[in-house]
């Protein structure tokens, strides 16, 4: 039987209208800009297109893929091992502070909206930070999705607020902007699909280029956005 209701959830979810914060960072993107090394849209669909199959796809993405699997078997000690792993994995100071950020805010989001059981709210509660990938997983267990279906809202998530970002600061026009993203839609599926068949052996974290902007962030004269 179809699930009607899983749709709707997974809008929500996806919607950029999900108090999660999310929108406020740049994740590096924004520093990019301002040094010159993403001038233009062909150069910013690269930029995002790298990040998505480099960084996302190989550690952010198949963890968030192993919390989903956590979550669903209730295996509270592989939750606080993935979260711990994932706010290590942050080289500097605001992408951490960004994940955290919006792991409080999705956390929020399923103790006040989401039907998370007993169980799943002391795992949350036990942990003083929760991570992006890790509470976003429980939102979209808790809502009845897939795996895969709750892995494309989120990878989708990052892909607009980047385009996003690129409206406000490169400047880009809605249109211009509503190409790109409509043109990223290959990219973020095979992002998931990759995510959910990369074994955890093969994670990797390292993007120094992208820690470096990250980092050339913090100290950016005249900024938009806080990473």
């Amino acid at each position: 039987m179809v699930n009607v209701i899983a749709t709707p959830r997974l809008l929500q979810l996806a919607s950029p209208a999900l108090p999660v914060g999310a929108y406020s960072y740049s994740q590096g993107l924004e520093w990019a800009i301002e040094s010159g090394d993403v001038t233009d849209t062909n150069v910013a669909r690269r930029w995002i297109e790298e990040h998505l199959a480099l960084v996302i796809a190989r550690f952010e993405a198949p963890l968030y893929a192993a919390s989903f699997a956590a979550w669903q078997g209730e295996d509270d000690a592989e939750i606080v091992r993935l979260n711990a792993e994932f706010i290590a994995s942050r080289e500097s100071a605001e992408p951490r502070a960004e994940t955290l950020q919006v792991g409080f805010s999705y956390s929020a989001w399923c103790r006040e909206v989401a039907p998370v059981t007993l169980v799943q709210r002391a795992a949350l509660a036990a942990m003083d930070r929760v991570c992006a990938p890790v509470a976003a997983s429980l939102a979209a267990f808790a809502s009845g999705l897939t795996v895969r279906d709750g892995l494309c809202a989120y990878v989708f998530g990052f892909a607009e607020n980047q385009v996003m970002v690129l409206a406000k600061a490169l400047p880009m026009g809605q249109i211009a902007a509503q190409k790109l993203l409509f043109a990223l839609a290959d990219s973020v599926t095979r992002t998931v699909a990759v995510a959910l068949e990369l074994d955890e052996a093969d994670w990797s974290s390292a993007s120094p280029w992208l820690a470096i902007a990250q980092m050339k962030h913090e100290t950016q004269y005249s900024r938009l956005f806080r990473s």
